[in-house]
C-alpha cells in the first residue's frame, strides 16, 4: 500500500513476518532390510549355506502373503584378525540382505519373527513412510502461511493500523521432508515385537511481508 506524502513522494510502510505449520501424518508403508550372515574358511560352503537359509527366509515371508521382497545387498568379505602386528587370515563373511516393503503396519513384528525363526540373523534397517508426503506438506505449507496472516492482523490491531490481509511477498523457507520417518539399526534380533510405527511431524516455515 503506497503512501503519498505532502512532496507527491510516496514511501511503503511494510512489516515481514514468519509462519510455522505443523501437520501430523501416521505412517502407511514400512520398509524393513534384514537378512542372513554366514562365515567360515571354505567359501563355497558358506555361500551355499548362505544361499539354503536366505531362500527359506524369503519362502516363510512369502507365506505371510507378501510378494514385494527384493535383493537389497549381495556381498563377500575377507575377514583379518592382527595379532601383535601380524595380520592373520579368518576366512569369508557372506551376506546377503533383502528389502521387504509391507503397508499392513501390523505385520512389521511377524515379518522380523518369522524371518528370525528360518535362519535371518541380521536385521539391518527399519523405517517407516508416509507415502503422500507432498499432500501433508502442501497442508502444512498452507497453515504457515495463516499463520503468518494471524500475527500480521494481531499486531496491526494493536498498532490501531490498517492492513491489507492480501500478502505483498510470501518466502517458502523449509523443504517437503524425504519420505523415511523414523529408521531403526540392529543386528541379531535386538528388535522386540510389537514395533510401533509412531507420527510423522511434518513442518513448513515462511516468510511473509505485508503492507500497512
Amino acid at each position: 500500500m503506497s503512501r503519498y506524502n505532502y512532496d507527491g513522494t510516496y514511501d511503503e510502510k511494510t512489516m515481514t513476518l514468519t509462519g510455522q505449520g505443523q501437520v501430523t501424518a501416521i505412517p502407511d508403508i514400512a520398509v524393513i532390510r534384514l537378512g542372513v550372515e554366514t562365515a567360515g574358511d571354505n567359501l563355497m560352503t558358506i555361500q551355499s549355506e548362505n544361499a539354503q537359509i536366505s531362500q527359506a527366509v524369503i519362502d516363510s515371508i512369502k507365506s505371510l502373503g507378501i510378494s514385494d521382497i527384493k535383493t537389497y545387498r549381495y556381498s563377500i568379505d575377507k575377514r583379518y584378525d592382527y595379532v601383535n602386528g601380524t595380520q592373520i587370515d579368518r576366512g569369508y563373511v557372506v551376506q546377503n540382505i533383502v528389502e521387504i516393503r509391507l503397508t499392513d503396519m501390523e505385520q512389521v513384528g511377524r515379518v522380523i519373527d518369522t524371518a528370525v525363526s528360518y535362519g535371518a540373523n541380521t536385521v539391518d534397517f527399519i523405517s517407516f513412510e508416509v507415502s503422500d508426503l507432498k499432500l501433508y506438506y502442501q497442508q502444512a505449507l498452507n497453515q504457515a502461511v495463516l499463520s503468518a496472516i494471524q500475527k500480521a492482523e494481531s499486531l496491526a490491531m494493536l498498532l490501531g493500523v490498517p492492513l491489507d490481509p492480501v500478502p505483498l511477498h510470501i518466502e517458502e523457507n523449509s523443504t517437503p521432508p524425504i519420505p523415511f520417518s523414523r529408521s531403526s539399526f540392529a543386528r541379531e534380533g535386538a528388535f522386540a515385537t510389537p514395533i510401533e510405527p509412531g507420527n510423522k511431524l511434518i513442518e513448513a516455515f515462511v516468510t511473509v511481508r505485508f503492507s500497512y
